[in-house]
């Protein structure tokens, strides 16, 4: 059993620990005592046990040693021990691979050597048997593919259970999807149906050799900490990335990897669920997701008629429109233009942030772009201070300007 307790005769009382946990879990209250030195101390810190995580900020924090902190060491079972490499999701639409995949492979790859193991990708949908070796020249070792008429559209419930069978016949040790629009829907599920642990939207990814977890490090209370999660009682070790974190290998056309084709019997398979339509989004001419430059407007764009201006911007450039949350939960653009924790991720060359504050949650979402430019009233707004070029004034007067520089620089 996890045990954490303060050391009386050590703590002096000078809130380290309470401004370090991240749960609110420790308290200064007033108790007399004495340190081991003789002086006397009038507070002392006082830990909640019903809130505390045991997750260890508050020893760290602490300059004095004066909390103990013991954790239980999990045992790897025999069963646990039987679950081995490295498995990647290799998510597609109409035959198209999702470019999230390529970069979960490349770091699966990086896992899967560390732990002296193979990285697979697991290809699910009809007529796709062929994009195998797309996914080896990117890294795959192997290959599992499994083509059937009923996984020609994403549907939940097919592709889990199909995808639950593959896991307990094969026994992966970790699994890696991209925390898209299919990933988080289906990631939960497949989690649920074989009991085991999921960690959304990571950031970073590591191992302890020695336990072999999954070190799963992710953003957490809106950005301003980052937690490392594991799963150390149950396998496979489950983890959802989002696009852009990671960079794929160069492909490798001379790469060779095994593919093995598995067959599932649907016949006595009940899905609710009925594929209707799919229905393209006209509205983005550019992949917000894949764009170098991305022209984003929030709240200070005042509108749709201000969204006219970033548009033709983004058009000249030849880039992408992006928006805040606060502009599309305004209903300005719609939400598959949202950059941030809530919406995509990217990592352009140039971004142009145009009326946009810079709440933690939409800097998680852009932070890793080459270069920043922020365009807004307000000299002291977050995204202004982070931008690598910063212009102050109203953006109706700037782009006006700028768009008209670039016209005249084109007809030359």
């Amino acid at each position: 059993m996890n045990k954490i307790e303060v050391i009386t005769n050590k703590c002096t009382g000078c809130s380290l620990c309470v401004k370090s946990c991240p749960y609110g879990a420790i308290v200064m209250q007033e108790a007399e005592h004495t340190l081991e030195n003789g002086r006397k101390i009038k507070n002392l810190a006082v830990i909640d046990l019903g809130k505390c995580t045991y997750c260890g900020a508050c020893v760290e924090a602490c300059k004095f040693n004066a909390i103990l902190l013991e954790k239980d060491k999990v045992e790897i079972s025999d069963e646990m021990k039987s679950y081995k490499n490295v498995w990647v999701f290799a998510e597609q639409r109409h035959g198209e691979i999702s470019p999230v995949v390529f970069e979960l492979i490349a770091e699966g790859k990086k896992l899967a050597e560390k732990l002296k193991v193979k990285v697979a990708a697991v290809l699910l949908g009809h007529n796709i048997k062929h994009k195998s070796e797309e996914l080896i020249s990117y890294g795959a070792d192997i290959v599992y593919v499994v083509d059937e008429p009923i996984l020609s559209e994403f549907l939940d419930e097919p592709y889990c259970e199909v995808f639950s069978w593959l896991i307990k016949e094969e026994k992966p040790e970790i699994i890696l999807m991209g925390a898209t629009n299919i990933g988080r829907s289906f990631a939960s599920r497949v989690a649920t149906r074989i009991y085991t642990g999921l960690t959304a939207d990571c950031t970073g990814l590591e191992v302890d050799l020695e336990t072999r977890n999954l070190l799963q490090t992710r953003p957490a209370f809106g950005g301003n900490v980052m937690a490392t999660i594991l799963t150390p009682r149950h396998r496979p070790q489950m983890a959802t990335v989002r696009h852009k974190v990671f960079k794929p290998l160069p492909k490798d056309t001379n790469r060779k990897g095994e593919i093995i084709v598995k067959n599932y019997d649907f016949s006595k398979s009940k899905i609710r669920t009925k594929f209707l339509e799919f229905i393209k989004d006209t509205t983005t001419k550019v992949n917000l997701a894949e764009a170098d430059i991305i022209v984003s407007g929030g709240r200070g764009v005042g509108g749709t008629e201000g969204f006219k201006l970033i548009e033709e911007l983004a058009d000249l450039l030849g880039g992408a429109v992006g928006a805040s949350r606060g502009a599309v939960d305004a209903g300005w653009i719609p939400y598959s233009h949202q950059v941030g924790q809530t919406g995509r991720t990217v990592a352009p060359k140039i971004y142009i942030a145009c009326g946009i504050s810079g709440q933690i949650q939409h800097l998680v979402g852009m932070g890793s772009s080459e270069i920043i430019v922020a365009i807004n009233k307000d000299p002291e707004a977050p995204m202004m201070k982070l931008a690598t070029y910063s212009i102050e004034g109203d953006m109706f007067e700037i782009l006006p300007e700028i768009i008209k520089v670039i016209k005249q620089t084109k007809k030359y």
